[in-house]
């Protein structure tokens, strides 16, 4: 089964121009195939290029390069050779998404320069990218890699800043100029406004290299910083989970010398709502990588961790023991549900052979209830078709990655949770890749968690299902950080780089005074209908049900409907928002749309117009937030309702809430 295809048609037109050897300069213009963005490229002394949207200023000229390990520098007093262009329409089909295919259209420009190496210019209707190409012998040393992005003023910009590169990307998003980061930097994806017009920076096809972030380098422009090369690491942090960096080189990789590098992205939109749905991260990647991924089943995930396994009503000792988990993996079977997740606590944190006796202190307090009989469980949960995964440390799997999932293997594991890397240097993105390579291997699907944005890396190794990158509803846990206000930013921001496990559905809610973190009864901040709008808002292909089995099993009518949402989409379409303050977003899968809202801290009302489905009559669950929401969180109402194409509704989101929409055609 081939994993992409180019669908419907494709055509490329290829139009070369020669220059002289040993030409000063040369400019380009590169505009995007609907005419609005333009590129203006620029190479002599430097390479620069800017842009702009609809004739404004978006980007003043900003000098590119990369600096290899001599000391020699690709982008400064080259020669061009030749340049060429060619134009691309084509629609790619993903083995599953937001969409049933994507269209993957743009104008492409390649500068060949004298030094061996090229720049590759694309410019799509919704965005501007750009990556080095090398052709040189053996490996290389890259020194350093410089992307300028020069503004017009002080502008404004949603930024996840960090002192350290030792960062698992779930921090707060702010709202500053760009002045105000300082010292730190601003992770990725950044969204500013300049004149008007939002932009997002990110990249994609982060292969064999480290990550960038963004650092304020004065008058109106930031500069991008990587982690350097890592030579001497050690266990350490939180519980000895993460693996500290002590000692590291003057450059920021060695790889080979012929290769494409990341491509460095800029999103570009006219309005907030055009941020809700933009794949061009997976459509630069690079294609499948693992053949046959017919095995690969997204799906929803009955999990233990944030409701701290608080099982009521049952007749045992609920813990890390057998009891609980084949209760965990009836409920999945009943309720449809595609895995149990085993997380932290089934083993020895730093011996993936040994499993859990009974004795193991998790949390410096709390011991574990019985033992755990997995050749039992993973025979049960096979006969009632669930499967399991397992949670590891990340360099407890990465030390002993080959016995592991072959242990794994045998016992008939579906996947695993890999948790707290909290980086992005070379090192660690290699790590990534090799997993989700033994992984498939194995036909086991791949979860990272205190990992670094996506990358598109999901497109070549389809097995990667989701990735955290996130401050989710685990900071209800331990925090008392406003959540709420962060999930009316994600949908703009860090949804722009790929999947997110932002892990929804806790059913005890609360309003803003109310609110208070707990490890081992948690609470959601905001609404239930908040809640449930998550599971369509927020794109995951892999998605957990926060709360405990029997807690669903107490509201029959919302685990119905969380357990029968689609995880992947045939169609997506942003209905509107502004960043911080609402998003509404429709997705459909066969004939069933789904609509959801989410709001912040301020009750307001939003109107939709039902334009975007297909003619005819549909049966609308509509739930939203009932009449005492604003003090009681849990309450909502569900209504039913005929709704034809083209109809109106006006909805009520109260402080901290939403609604949630499903819309079945008649037949």
């Amino acid at each position: 089964m081939i994993y992409t295809k180019q669908v419907c048609f494709c055509f490329t037109i290829s139009i070369t121009s020669f220059f002289a050897a040993g030409a000063q300069a040369d400019d380009y213009k590169l505009m995007s195939p609907d005419k609005n963005i333009a590129v203006e490229i620029k190479t002599g002394i430097s390479i620069t290029y800017a842009v702009s949207f609809k004739g404004k200023t978006v980007l003043l000229p900003g000098a590119l390069s990369l600096t290899l390990g001599d000391g020699k520098q690709l982008g400064v007093n080259n020669t061009v050779v030749n340049a060429s262009r060619r134009s691309v329409q084509q629609n790619i089909r993903p083995l599953y998404g937001m969409a049933a295919q994507y269209k993957d259209v743009y104008n492409e420009l390649s500068i060949h320069l004298k030094e061996n190496f090229s720049v590759i210019f694309r410019v799509y209707n919704n965005g501007v990218a750009y990556r080095f190409v090398t052709s040189l012998p053996g490996k290389i040393k890259i020194k350093e890699e410089q992307v300028n992005y020069h503004f017009e003023e002080d502008i404004d910009a949603w930024v996840q800043a960090t002192k350290s590169f030792q960062f698992g990307y779930e921090a707060e998003y702010l709202h500053k100029k760009i002045s105000t980061i300082g010292t730190n930097m601003a992770a990725l994806p950044l969204v500013a406004e300049s004149n008007g017009i939002k932009i997002a920076i990110t990249e994609s096809d982060l292969l064999d290299y480290p990550g960038y972030y963004l650092k304020y380098k004065g008058s109106n422009s930031l500069q991008n910083i990587s982690p350097k090369f890592v030579l001497k690491d050690s266990i350490g942090g939180q519980s000895n989970f993460q693996k500290i960096v002590y000692r590291e080189a003057d450059f920021i990789a060695e790889t080979e010398g012929t290769r494409s590098f990341p491509w460095r992205l800029m999103v570009v939109a006219e309005n907030d709502k055009d941020l809700l749905y933009n794949n061009l991260v997976y459509l630069l990647a690079s294609d499948n990588k693992i053949g046959d991924v017919s095995w690969i089943r997204p799906g929803k995930v009955a999990w233990d961790w944030w409701n701290a396994n608080n099982l009521t009503g049952v007749d045992f000792k609920s813990g890390f023991n057998t009891d609980t988990y084949k209760y965990y993996i009836d409920y999945a079977a009943k309720n449809k549900l595609a895995y149990i997740l085993m997380d932290e606590g089934w083993s020895d944190q730093f011996d993936l052979l040994k499993v859990n006796d009974g004795s193991v202190v998790t949390d410096g307090s709390t011991k574990l209830s019985g033992r755990l009989d997995m050749p039992f469980l993973f025979n049960y949960a096979r006969q009632k078709g669930v499967g399991i995964i397992l949670w590891c440390v990340w360099h407890t799997l990465d030390r002993q990655m080959i016995e592991a999932l072959d242990q794994f293997q045998k016992w008939g594991v579906k996947g695993v949770k890999v948790d707290f890397m909290n980086r992005d240097d070379q090192t660690v993105v290699n790590f990534y890749e090799r997993l989700a390579k033994e992984a498939a291997k194995r036909k086991m699907i791949v979860d990272f968690h205190a990992a670094f944005k996506p990358t598109g890396l999901e497109r070549a190794y389809p097995n990667i299902v989701n990735y955290e990158a996130v401050q989710g509803l685990e900071w209800s846990k331990f925090s008392n950080v406003d959540i709420l206000q962060q999930a009316t930013i994600l949908p703009f921001t860090r949804m722009l780089a790929g999947p997110m496990d932002y892990t929804p559905g806790g059913l005890y809610n609360a309003n803003k005074e109310d609110y208070k973190m707990s490890f081992y009864r948690p609470m959601t901040q905001g609404t239930r209908c908040n809640q449930l709008a998550m599971f369509t808002m927020f794109y995951a292909p892999l998605e957990m049900l926060a709360d405990a089995p029997t807690a669903y099993e107490k509201e029959p009518e919302i685990l119905q409907y969380l357990a029968a949402m689609p995880n992947t989409w045939d169609e997506t379409i942003p209905i509107g928002g502004k960043i911080g303050d609402h998003a509404v977003i429709a997705r459909r899968k066969g004939t069933t749309w789904h609509v959801a809202g989410m709001n912040n801290w301020t009750a307001k009302s939003v109107k939709i117009t039902f334009d975007f489905m297909d003619a005819g009559n549909y049966t609308a669950t509509i739930f939203t937030d009932g009449a005492n929401a604003n003090r009681i969180g849990n309450d909502y109402k569900k209504t039913i309702k005929k709704i034809t194409r083209g109809a109106t509704l006006n909805i009520e989101m109260a402080n901290g809430g939403g609604f949630a929409i499903k819309l079945e055609k008649l037949k």
